[in-house]
C-alpha cells in the first residue's frame, strides 16, 4: 500500500475517533502521539480547547530524557510521569485517545502504566 494511502486512512480513522471521544474539565481527553523518535501525551479540555497538562520525552522535567525513545520501555516511563502530572493538576479520570493507533505494544504499555499510577479510564 502506498504511503499516501496509509496516511489518508490514518487521518480518516483519527477523525472518526474524534467524533465520539471528547474531553471535559472533569474528564479530559488523554491524547497520545507517537513519532519515530518521541512520545507525547496531553490532557485536553475540548469544551474550552485548552491543554491542561502535557508530558513528552522532550520535556525538560522528564528525568533521563536523553535515554528515552519511542519504545515500550519509554512508553511505560512517560505513562507514569503523565499520570503523576495529571494527578498533581487534580485530574483523576480521563478519556483515552490513542490517536488511531492499535491498542498493542507502546500504546498498551503507556495506558497500563498510567492506570497503575492512579488514573481511571
Amino acid at each position: 500500500m502506498r504511503t499516501e494511502k496509509k496516511q489518508k486512512l490514518k487521518q480518516l480513522r483519527r477523525w472518526r475517533i474524534r467524533k465520539t471521544v471528547t474531553g471535559t474539565a472533569e474528564r479530559p481527553r488523554m491524547a497520545v502521539c507517537f513519532t519515530n523518535e518521541n512520545i507525547h501525551v496531553q490532557f485536553i479540555d475540548d469544551v474550552v480547547g485548552k491543554t491542561l497538562s502535557a508530558t513528552s520525552t522532550l520535556s525538560k522535567s522528564t528525568p533521563d530524557r536523553e535515554k528515552l525513545a519511542a519504545n515500550v520501555v519509554s512508553a511505560k516511563t512517560i505513562g507514569s510521569l503523565a499520570a503523576k502530572a495529571a494527578i498533581d493538576k487534580g485530574i483523576k479520570s480521563v478519556v483515552f485517545d490513542r490517536g488511531g493507533n492499535r491498542f498493542t505494544g507502546k500504546v498498551k504499555a503507556l495506558a497500563d502504566a498510567a492506570r497503575e499510577a492512579g488514573l481511571q479510564f
